[in-house]
């Protein structure tokens, strides 16, 4: 569980939509740019969709959306799990988006051998190479970059040796929590209201851009290309193109990952093991602006989440 981060929250809610002949809400300034990212692809069976009604519907949903060029994080295991796996990961690429590798068994690295995790995030290079849309980028599980020095930097140093960049994220959230929720509400015969669980998905994670963006501006006095964390999932296929109107709506120009990757961010390597925040927080975190305990908001917490699910009423009592 992580530490609270001790400031009040004020959520976000979208903008209400004007009534026929009322003045149309002034749109808001220009904040800067972000990129979408989703985790763990491609993944299995959900309450509302089947894995491969997820990718289709997450492919629509983009279009709808107008959002070119997310990177989608593979996690090899699961597409050798999945029987359309492949042919997923190929729709994605075929829609425009990026293949990236996020290891093939999902393993912390300080419980690793360096060299035994270079050869797994090998193994789902394999996979990836030969299909369209593979970009070389890895992602850390858990953005788990090591718990000493040693072996954080025996992993930089085998990750530039084979020509893969840090697939850092700036904006980290609680998403599969909540999706964690949702399905387990499912399952139990709840009912879900689904205009309270939209507008909670959107709140919480504009939530989480406006807190890191308030942290990279004061550590790097001015806001970079940001890159969201979110998974794929059946809340991200629900409502990522709702997600993408209320990030416009507040200023943000979406923009392909591999665009926000050539922010001057990605070459600063934090000197720190405190990188399961991202990016970001890393960097405040080495130039010892905030102790980590302020650096972990309070919606990145198992608790949290579920008590503001239950003041927002996005399940129905359990019988």
């Amino acid at each position: 569980m992580f530490l609270r981060y001790l400031l009040p929250l004020t959520l976000l809610a979208a903008p209400a939509a004007s009534a026929p002949g009322e003045a149309q809400t002034t749109p808001a300034a220009p904040r800067g740019t972000i990129a979408i990212t989703f985790d763990d692809a491609p993944r299995g069976d959900g309450a509302f969709f089947s894995g491969s009604e997820r990718t289709r519907e997450l492919i629509d949903a983009l279009e709808r959306a107008d959002v070119d060029g997310a990177m989608i994080f593979v996690l090899g295991r699961n597409a050798e799990a999945d029987t359309d796996g492949l042919d997923r990961l190929q729709a994605y690429a075929a829609a425009g988006h990026s293949l990236a590798n996020h290891s093939y068994s999902h393993t912390w690295l300080w419980q690793s051998e360096p060299a035994a995790y270079l050869a797994d995030i090998d193994r789902t290079t394999g996979l990836l190479e030969n299909l369209p849309g593979h970009t070389p980028y890895f992602r850390f599980p858990f953005l788990d970059e090591g718990r000493t020095v040693e072996g954080r930097d025996a992993l930089r140093q085998g990750l530039a040796e084979r020509g893969l960049r840090n697939g850092y994220v700036t904006v980290d959230n609680y998403d599969w929590y909540m999706d964690a929720l949702v399905q387990r509400a499912v399952a139990a015969g709840r009912e879900v209201d689904m205009d309270a669980l939209r507008q909670a998905y959107i709140d919480i994670l504009l939530e989480g851009v406006d807190f890191y963006d308030a942290l990279a501006r004061e550590t790097l006095d001015r806001s970079p290309a940001h890159v969201l964390l979110l998974h794929e999932n059946d809340l991200a296929a629900l409502f990522i193109d709702d997600l993408a109107i209320a990030l416009r709506e507040a200023g943000w120009q979406i923009v392909p990952a591999e665009t926000a990757y050539a922010d001057p961010i990605a070459d600063m390597l934090p000197d720190t093991l405190f990188n399961g925040q991202g990016r970001v927080a890393a960097l405040a975190h080495a130039a010892r602006l905030k102790p980590a305990r302020e650096m972990v908001p309070p919606f990145e917490d198992e608790a949290w989440l579920e008590a503001e699910f239950a003041r927002r009423g996005v399940f129905s009592s359990a019988d």
